[in-house]
């Protein structure tokens, strides 16, 4: 399969129309390429406040509120287009107030297939900003998704730098990390959570990025990223775990075809075996001792 990554700039979007062209135009173009499943990052719908008007868009709760409420437009749109251009499609994640989760909002992206199927995951650990400005809490458990591209997990971006959230996903041929950081420190913190993932569980790890400043958004205001796809660096993967990377905060796509059979492949007959002898960590982690070197 070809995967495509996203670093994407968030615009203030004054219309619907407008919104709707920009995200075609993004498919549209990733697919003209020839890629089969598409990310988007995290947060990447906090454009969508905008809708509401410049004072929704500024204020942390009101903007919440204003992009859940377009969230049905927005996920029937990315269902069309999915359809429309023949691919599977991660979309920009986006705070949702779902009533089984109670009065606050969740973190979740949803990913559609061209046949009409969607799964949705919700954000598992919280950043504190998340926690202690924007009050978003942690939504519905942790999914794989089986798909015609291969099972597929999605860590949003702070899940990405759990180690075992990703062993919960250790069945996937691929996991999704979509991800916003405000600074280049952020952006490394999920960067190497990703390839740390892909060392680990012995599969590709899909990295998309929120790029460039929106001021007008203080939720979203400053971005750093950009596109990355990684690998076990071991047979039949680069030797730097580095299958492809953007340009950091260029905006664009980010592009690399990737085998499942070579995940298959390493988890079998790799240098090193992580995948299959992570259970051995337990025992030898409970015999650890502490002594005292003078």
């Amino acid at each position: 399969m070809k995967i495509a990554t996203a670093a994407y700039p968030l615009d203030p979007v004054q219309s619907w129309d407008a919104y709707a062209a920009k995200l075609e135009e993004w498919v549209a173009g990733a697919a003209g390429q020839g890629a089969d499943l598409l990310v988007f990052p995290e947060y990447g719908a906090m454009e969508l406040a905008m809708l509401d008007g410049p004072e929704a868009a500024g204020d942390l709760e009101r903007s919440l509120h204003a992009v859940s409420r377009w969230l049905p437009e927005v996920d029937n749109l990315h269902s069309e287009l999915a359809a429309r251009y023949g691919v599977h499609i991660c979309a920009a994640s986006a705070p949702v107030f779902d009533a089984d989760h109670g009065t606050r909002p969740v973190n979740r992206a949803r990913l559609f297939t061209p046949q009409g199927g969607c799964g949705v995951q919700d954000k598992q650990i919280m950043t504190r900003f998340e926690r202690e400005d924007w009050d978003v809490i942690p939504g519905g458990p942790l999914r794989l998704f089986d798909t015609a591209l291969g099972r597929i997990g999605i860590l949003i971006c702070y899940d990405v730098e759990f180690p075992l959230l990703a062993r919960a996903l250790s069945d996937a041929d691929v996991i999704l990390a979509p991800s916003c950081t405000e600074a280049l420190a952020g952006y490394s913190r999920v960067r190497i959570g990703a390839m740390a993932r892909a060392l680990e569980t012995q599969c590709v790890v899909a990295m998309a990025s929120t790029v460039g400043e929106a001021a007008w958004c203080p939720a979203v205001d400053e971005n750093t990223g950009m596109g990355g796809i990684f690998g076990p660096p071991d047979t039949g993967f680069p030797p730097t775990g580095v299958i492809a990377e953007g340009v950091l905060n260029k905006p664009g796509w980010t592009f690399a075809e990737i085998r499942p059979a070579a995940v298959a492949a390493v988890r079998v007959d790799g240098v090193v075996l992580n995948r299959a002898h992570w259970n051995e960590q337990p025992e030898r982690a409970e015999k650890a001792i502490n002594l005292s070197l003078r």
